[in-house]
């Protein structure tokens, strides 16, 4: 009985906040802005009912647009902060909820602009977090403690939100594109600045890396495609669907809870064995043959055609490397480090022809980073940048020496083994404008970049529709303009 009443207060609460809410019509950009209140001084006052908070389930505390903000909404986001120990500039009981409404004017905006984002974008990023994670609190285990669910959960769970966050991101950079940072205006900031606010550059690396995969046996590749067929038979008996049977088996956990299906994508969205099979496809009830990919081994069902895009469900098993052969694999690069010590070739030689690693292979084994806010290309990492794995041999490194082989998952989810070689350190230091230009242009473009986006939300705020419930009207807030 308790129960019930509860909901029905919980269900009283967001009524009583719709029926709050001012009158509103939609503006050019689809979301609805404040229109005139008409002076209704002269209507009957109804009694307002009070409902304990403790006593709601959920409720309605934001309404942005047309989009509500949930009560869950902020505990939950509540909850990842306080794991990953984020420090609020304000009181977040109000912050949460402002960071929600933005994002929330960002997708609208990367609705309109048809912002697309691939699922393994969204894989990517998923298994990044749930990798941080990790790291933060010790072990899998003890995520899986507290978050008091299993990591396939997490993944599960985590795809949309993710989702999200990968179109914000992509509309904050499409937003910002053509902000520039020029010469004379690095100089001038940098001119300017008081000694005690110059830059702190962090210690930088550059590394270089072989990586080897261990042999497979054909007996394992073997059992893997057996599986793969057994698929397709129950298929095309009509004992099973594709789909199901990837929810079931597919090791692709982006696409496994869709049903293996990854939405419309281009042939240079795809591994090219992949796409070769996947865009030669006619008959969504046929089943392609076994393809071979960088990712492991597939089996396809197309979905549909649209363009130069094309939609298409996949299985995704990968053959289980042995202990026997990763331990041998580790032997044969620590042999190689030693032969490398010895002199007879250079690492640069053993990477360009021995590394497994197309992204590092021709440019002779050096690592790259991507910024992904000002789209620059450097060697330089920090060591919060470089692979957890990598970050350990490097750690015990001094300038020209080579690590001890070590076990790591390379960029396409597979077991590899790797030497890395420590090519050069800059210690931590103060930024000087001869020799960290990059840096102070990187800090400038930063800043004309923000500006440009504090400006578009504030902007984006004015014409769009916000209702709060009291308690949060007086709140202080980052951006102005969310009091109507």
């Amino acid at each position: 009985m308790k129960k019930g009443l509860t909901i029905i207060a919980a269900l009283a609460c967001v009524l009583l906040a719709l029926a709050a809410t001012k009158p509103s019509t939609y503006d050019n950009n689809g979301l609805t802005a404040p229109v005139a209140q008409v002076n209704d001084s002269t209507k009957p006052k109804t009694a307002s009912v009070y409902i304990p908070d403790g006593s709601i389930l959920d409720e309605v505390i934001w309404i942005v647009g047309n989009e509500p903000i949930m009560k869950s909404d902020v505990e939950n986001m509540r909850m990842q902060a306080e794991m990953e120990n984020m420090k609020w500039n304000g009181d977040p009981e109000f912050l949460i909820p402002e960071q929600i409404a933005v994002q929330k004017l960002y997708l609208h905006q990367a609705e309109i602009d048809s912002i697309e984002v691939t699922d393994g974008e969204v894989q990517r990023a998923v298994e990044q977090q749930i990798n941080e994670w990790i790291n933060i609190i010790g072990s899998q285990e003890k995520l899986e403690e507290y978050q008091k669910k299993t990591v396939q959960q997490m993944r599960s769970d985590m795809v949309d939100d993710f989702r999200n966050q990968e179109m914000v991101q992509q509309m904050r950079q499409k937003l910002v594109e053509d902000v520039v940072a020029t010469p004379s205006e690095v100089r001038d900031y940098f001119r300017n600045l008081p000694e005690d606010s110059i830059p702190f550059v962090p210690t930088e690396v550059e590394v270089e890396i072989i990586t080897k995969q261990p042999r497979i046996s054909i007996e394992e590749i073997n059992r893997v495609k057996d599986e793969l067929r057994e698929y397709t038979d129950r298929v095309t008996r009509g004992e099973s669907s594709f789909a199901v049977l990837a929810r079931l088996y597919s090791e692709d956990p982006g696409s496994a809870r869709q049903g293996g299906e990854l939405g419309y994508m281009g042939r240079g969205e795809l591994d090219p064995a992949f796409a070769t099979v996947a865009f030669n496809l006619t008959d969504p009830k046929k089943i392609s043959k076994i393809v071979e990919s960088e990712f492991g081994y597939h089996i396809i069902q197309l979905v549909d055609k649209r363009g130069d895009k094309i939609n298409v469900r996949h299985i995704l098993k990968n053959p289980k490397v042995s202990d026997e052969s990763m331990t041998e694999t580790q032997h044969r690069l620590d042999s190689l480090a030693d032969e490398i010590r010895e002199g007879k070739f250079t690492f640069e030689q053993a990477a360009f022809y021995v590394s497994d690693d197309k992204d590092t292979r021709n440019n002779q084994g050096l690592m790259a980073y991507k910024n992904q806010m000002t789209r620059t290309i450097t060697s330089r990492f920090r060591m919060d940048q470089l692979p957890t794995e990598i970050q350990q041999a490097v750690a015990k490194l001094e300038v020209g020496e080579i690590s001890p082989a070590f076990q790591m998952i390379n960029t396409k989810g597979k077991k590899v083994c790797a030497i890395v070689k420590l090519k050069s350190r800059i210690d931590a230091h103060t930024a000087t404008i001869t020799e960290d230009y990059q840096v102070m242009k990187d800090v400038v473009l930063g800043k004309e970049r923000q500006k440009y986006l504090r400006h578009w939300v504030e902007e984006k705020i004015k014409r769009t529709h916000v209702w709060m419930k009291d308690r949060y009207r007086a709140g202080k807030y980052e951006y102005d303009g969310w009091v109507k």
